[in-house]
């Protein structure tokens, strides 16, 4: 198993960073979070899950030890492929995750593409005893770093991280217009947009316009 990588990152793409590890390029699978603390040049430490295929090795990586943990545990449940448990990630911190199981959310489960009401109610019963009780308050995605910073605008992040997650470009521009306001009222407090909670807000603005 490949518990992390760690080097310069050489490329960033929508759901893919590049890190150099030992002169070799490994393409690893990210969050849009987790992707949004990377910058190409800079030094980065990934924790690793190692996804093996009969036609694939895939490696997806996380902020840390707790996300990696939490992916791999979500794949527990039937139905639920690494696909699925990365955009779990995507929408809710491991935290938020636990106390959305722990109190029965069905609503919190929905908001991540590809569960429906039927999918949330099936795997708030198969995840209830697997994921333990919440560690913390349930912090947000983005939350638990600062934002980074960079020549990209939050909505060339944001509308990247929705194509990335498969939205349409027309959905994913509605949904970045639709939390302009939230982005704008952060800009007006002199603070920089945080792309991660607007993820959030986009991917339940589209969740409610289906």
């Amino acid at each position: 198993m490949i518990a992390f990588v760690s080097g310069p990152v050489a490329a960033l793409a929508p759901d893919t960073a590049v890190v150099e590890v030992g002169g070799v390029g490994m393409a690893v699978q990210c969050t849009p979070d987790t992707l949004s603390g990377l910058r190409v040049g800079q030094h980065a430490k990934l924790a690793t899950s190692l996804v093996v295929r009969e036609d694939s090795l895939t490696l997806y990586g996380f902020a840390d030890d707790d996300e990696r943990q939490t992916f791999e545990l979500l794949q527990t449940a039937s139905g639920v492929g690494p696909r699925l448990a990365q955009a779990m990630l995507a929408v809710h911190s491991p935290d938020a995750l636990r106390r959305a199981v722990s109190l029965g959310d069905e609503k919190a489960l929905t908001a991540v593409p590809g569960i429906g009401k039927k999918g949330a109610q099936k795997l708030l019963l198969e995840l209830k005893d697997r994921l333990g009780e919440p560690l913390g308050t349930g912090i947000p995605q983005g939350a638990r770093r600062p934002a980074a910073t960079g020549p990209a605008s939050w909505q060339e992040q944001l509308l990247s991280a929705l194509l990335g997650l498969g939205y349409a470009a027309r959905e994913a521009e509605e949904a970045v217009a639709a939390v302009a306001p939230q982005a704008e009222a952060a800009a007006a407090d002199g603070g920089t947009p945080p792309v991660a909670q607007l993820l959030r807000a986009a991917l339940q603005s589209l969740n409610r316009a289906r």
